[in-house]
Parts: C-alpha cells; structure tokens; sequence
C-alpha cells in the first residue's frame, strides 16, 4: 500500500503499510526515561520538542522512536478513558487533528493506530485550527465523544503536543488533565504495559488505517461546516437561525455602509485551512490574507512583538490601496489565539495594540451589546477573567452594569469559571485572559482570533445607523459623555475613550524572574514579611504618588480567587495579587505574581491606575526588590 497524500495541500499524511514503531525494537528505558524528562505536562496541554534532531526551531518531519512510543502512551490512556465513559457495547469516536507543525502526521499515525487498537474510531482531519476541531467535537449530531488535538500551540516548530477534550469542545479540566497525566506516567515507565500497546498497534489491519488517512478531506469538510455554523451562533448570540441571520444581515449591511477591511497575516498556521476569509466576507468585511499556506512561517510562531511586524506592513500596503483597510490579526500555530494590529490615523501608520487593549475593546464591544439590546439577564452580567488582567476591566465593566470575577491564570480556570457562575445565574457574554489577549465569546469554551475581530467589527461598524444598538455609543453614554459621541469616529477615538490604566505587559522580559526551586508557599510568606514593613514605611508616598491608602491581598488558586491578606502562602504555586484601593475605596492599582507551570521562572506585574509608565516602572522595581529579597535567585 502506498503513501497518502493530502489532496489539498500535498502533504503526506501516512504509509499505512509502514509501521511507525516496531515491538521488537522498543526504545530502551533509559531513552524513554530521557524523552519523558523533557517531557512537559499541565492542564493547559502536554508538550516537548518532538523534532527528531533535537531542535526547538526544526522543520523536520521525523520523530525519534522513543517520542513515538510516548505518543503511543498518550494515545492509550485517553482511549481508556474514552472508553471507560462510553455505553457498554459501543466505539466511541473520536475527533483527531493536527496543527501544522511539520512532526504532525508522524505523532497523528502513532496514535491513529492505537486508537483503532483501543477500540476508539478515529475522524482525522489532518490539518485543522484549534477552535475548529472543537466546534466540530460539540457539534450536535456529530456523534464524537472527545477530541485529540496535536500541538504545541505558540511554540517553536520543533515542539509539539496534544490537549484533549469530551464532547462539550473544552480542554480537559486541571482535574481530569492530572488524572490523566499520572495514568501516562505509569503507563509510559510500565516496560510490560508498554509493550502490550505498541504490539497492539502493529497489529492494526493496514486498511482501517487507509480507510482513515483517506477520509480526511471528508472529516475537515465535516468540522468546516460544524466550525461555521458555529462561528454564526456566536457572534449573533442567538440560538434561532432566522434570528442568526437577521443580526448577522444587519451588520453585514452596516460594513456595506463603511467599508472595514481586515488583513489575515496567517504566518503558515492551521487556520491557513480554516474559515477565515469566507467567515470575514459573512460578516461584511473586506479580507485580505497573507502567508495562508500552512507551514509557510515567515516569522516566529509566537504572535508578539518583532512577529507583528509583518502584519503592520501588510496594513499598511492594504490601506494604501484601499482606505477601509483598518485591522490585521496574526494566529499561533493552531489559531486559537490571535494578535491585531490596527490602523491609527494620529500616527498615519499601523500599530500592533497591546494584549490588554485587544481584551478591553472586545469586552466593552459585547457588553455594550448587551446592555444596548436590554441586556439579556441584565443586572446579573458578569466577565470572567484570571487574575493578571488589568483592572480597567473592572472600570470598563462597572460602566456597563456587569461585575468581574476572578480565576488563577489558565485558560481552563477561566472558563471553568464562566461555567460556575453561569450556573449561579449569571449571564457570562464574554471571559478571557486579559494578559494574553483574545477572549472567548460564549457559547465557545477556547479563545478564537475570529471571536475577538468580530468584537472589533462590531464596535466599529454598528454606528446607530440601523440594525440594533451602536455599542460605541452606549459605552459614551454609560460613561456620561454621550454629548461626544459622534457617528464619524474612528479606532483611534474609541481607544482614547478607554480608562486610563498603565500595565505591564506579561511578554516583557522585565515581567519575568528567574528563580529557584523551593516552597513557593513559604517564598509568599516571607514576601509578606517585607511586603509589610515596606508599605507602613512609605504609605505616605504612595498615597500621594498614586492614590494608595489601603490594600488586600488576594490569593487565586483554580477557578476562583480569595481574600489571603492575612496569609500570603495561602496562595501556594498560584497567583498573589496585591490589591490597592484609594480614598473612596475603589481600585487604584494591584502587584501581581506568579510562579510559571513549565519553566523555573516568577511572572510579575503591576497594573497603575493613570497613563503613568514612570509610575508602574516603579511599582514593578519596588515589587521586584521586595522578591528578590524574600529569597528568589
């Protein structure tokens, strides 16, 4: 049988006549043990660099035999898992995806076989965007139990990894996601165990295995349709077609009425196959997209920085050409998350906007939606987000008539939260790690770039003209400045309306402390201890530099946060917050820290209420001193 190909790409996609992992020739346990070192696993996905030389920015497409037996590990334990919760007598399906990292189909042909091994019946789609393998796992009808996702998400192309998920299109639970990883671990240093699943897998009929690789032009027809389908519902925010199609027709005409083009610099990633352009084009808007071939990296993976750059070109080019061209957006590698950049007619150029600014316009798009329409369940309107977004949300959100709430950093606690306090009766719009940028807009449970244009798109082309609420509008009225409003605005006059708050941003590399390993509980409380004696030192100063009269401290750990002020080791390995209030007792300011899940660093902040970057420097010194002598090296 000979090698598939991808018809749309090209691509290999297997050898079903090959096997990728030979029983007979079972890595040793020393290079298992090797492989599983480098080996990192949390709630937010399991990963290692996989390319077979060892490279973090490698573009080969060969695994190493011990990185192939872990996949296999990895594989086997959720299909247990899958099948541990299915009804007596049935194969639960499975959706199966990759990024388009090149180590890809290598790790997906490991587990294909194994899956089918395990009883499990495997959809593979090949190449497929984050967002879009879990709307299609959620989608009602689509008979799939779960999904088994490959990537490494931002990381270099050497790397990869896996998240899972059930058939609610969410990624594992912490709780869940732990249980599983101890499963791994024991399986994976079990030589008998092992075995017994790599000669399982050998054994597969070679042509299920080409019944599968063949199928992957259908199963991505499948999550396409589901995808957009999907994408509609959420941005209309109604669960009625016809009414999908009303809201959707009415801001389609009002991008007729002010043309809006948007650039997709896609930087080679999955949504290079995704829905992006025809979605756009849906809503009204003018796309234009850029490096939409997958594995076309033309710059780093991660989308921050000198990696916007492009993009800004790009708009830049575009507006040259045609004026309507005012937003560009550049995805990870498995297009969950996407950074803008927009245009600024104060400049007469593109800028890349910070993380909390993309969060801050998308959550004063939705909200103002709301309360404009007659806010669906107003009154009770809450916005879930982790604990190092800045508190202009907090002001944004008191504005517009809804409360925040606070998780630990995580995507998964966030949305864990939003599920919490949706049972509690709450009506959650919209949630998302502000220090990240992006959001996730229910009903989606993953942040989606796709989500977070059309909160920008929203914002800019509903002008009150026709078609609902315009949600700049009632944001100026909210704040008592309706008398500025005028229908003319541009990008740049809705990010001047922002409250003013000055934070540091969390991709700085003076965000980060390299530390040791130790009791991070312990390194709490001494920084407690100094924390302390500093503020009665110099309350005086701070109260007149920045309004500071009184703080707390609050200790985030999972889905929630809780007063810890009168212990700081109540925080453990989560996050701390030093919340400051001025006179009035309102948020002026808070520190913030905590200790990375994957590498042996300290993530600080400090978030100042006030254009004041002379005054969060010093925040972030004072807070870094303050660590370091509690003990960091």
């Amino acid at each position: 049988m000979a090698l598939i190909l991808h018809p749309s790409t090209g691509f290999p996609v297997g050898d079903p006549s090959l096997r990728p992992l030979d029983p007979s020739r079972e890595p040793s346990d020393a290079d298992l043990e090797a492989a599983l070192g480098s080996l990192i696993l949390s709630a937010s996905g399991w990963r290692k660099v996989f390319a077979g030389d060892g490279e973090e920015e490698s573009l080969t497409p060969a695994v190493r035999p011990a990185d192939l037996c872990l996949a296999a590990c990895m594989a086997r334990v959720f299909a247990e898992r899958l099948a541990d919760a299915a009804s007596p007598g049935t194969a639960p399906a499975l959706a199966l995806g990759i990024d388009s990292r090149p180590t890809g189909p290598a790790l997906a042909d490991v587990m294909v076989r194994v899956f089918l091994a395990s009883g499990i019946v495997p959809k593979y789609a090949f190449i497929i965007a984050a967002p879009e393998i879990m709307a299609w796992t959620r989608a009602e009808g689509s008979g799939l139990s779960g999904f088994c996702y490959i990537s490494a998400s931002h990381n270099p192309p050497g790397h990869n990894g896996v998240k899972f998920g059930f058939a609610d299109g969410g990624v594992l639970p912490a709780s869940e996601a732990d249980a599983l990883a101890g499963r791994f671990r024991t399986l994976a240093r079990d030589q008998a165990a092992r075995r017994s699943v790599l000669e399982a897998a050998s054994k597969v009929d070679e042509r299920a295995v080409a019944r599968v690789f063949s199928a992957c032009s259908a199963e991505k027809r499948s999550a396409v349709s589901a995808y957009t389908l999907f994408a509609r519902r959420t941005a209309a925010d109604r669960e009625d077609l016809d009414e999908q199609e009303r809201v959707l027709d009415d801001l389609a005409r009002a991008c007729e009425s002010r043309p809006l083009g948007i650039v997709a610099e896609m930087n080679g990633s999955a949504r290079s196959l995704s829905i992006d352009a025809d979605y756009l084009s849906m809503l009204g808007a003018r796309p234009r997209l850029v490096n939409a071939r997958p594995r076309a990296f033309a710059h780093r993976i991660v989308p921050e920085g000198a990696s916007l750059d492009l993009c800004r070109k790009e708009l830049e080019a575009a507006r040259a050409q045609d004026p309507a061209f005012v937003l560009g957006y550049v995805p990870d590698c498995d297009g969950d998350r996407g950074n803008l950049v927009r245009w600024s007619d104060a400049s007469g150029g593109a800028e890349a906007l910070e993380a909390q600014e993309v969060f801050s316009l998308a959550v004063l798009s939705e909200l103002a939606l709301l309360r404009g329409a007659g806010g669906e369940g107003s009154g009770k309107v809450a916005v879930a987000v982790n604990d190092a977004t800045s508190l202009r949300i907090d002001e944004i959100a008191r504005t517009l008539g809804a409360e925040v709430f606070r998780a630990e950093t995580g995507e998964a606690n966030v949305v864990n939260l939003a599920r919490a306090l949706r049972a509690e009766g709450w009506t959650v719009r919209i949630l998302g790690e502000g220090s990240n940028g992006g959001n996730i807009t229910h009903p989606a449970a993953v942040r989606d770039p796709l989500n977070t244009v059309t909160a920008l798109v929203k914002l800019l082309a509903l002008r009150g003209t026709g078609g609902g609420p315009a949600p700049f509008r009632v944001w100026m009225e909210a704040s008592g400045r309706g008398g500025e409003y005028s229908p003319d605005f541009t990008l740049d006059d809705v990010l001047s309306s922002l409250p003013a708050w000055t934070t540091t941003s969390v991709f700085e590399e003076r965000a980060l402390l390299r530390i040791s390993a130790g009791d991070p509980a312990e390194l709490k409380r001494r920084f407690q201890a100094r924390f302390r004696e500093d503020w009665e030192a110099r309350r005086g100063e701070f109260a007149r530099s920045f309004g500071f009269v009184s703080w707390e401290a609050r200790a985030s750990a999972g889905s929630g946060e809780r007063d810890a002020t009168g212990d700081f080791g109540a925080a453990g390995r989560g996050g701390l917050r030093i919340l400051f209030r001025d006179g009035k007792g309102l948020p002026a300011g808070f520190l913030w820290m905590r200790g990375s899940g994957t590498e042996p660093v300290l993530r600080i902040m400090a978030d100042l209420r006030g254009r004041d970057p002379e005054g969060e420097t010093r925040l972030l010194e004072w807070l870094k001193e303050m660590v370091k002598d509690s003990g960091v090296r």
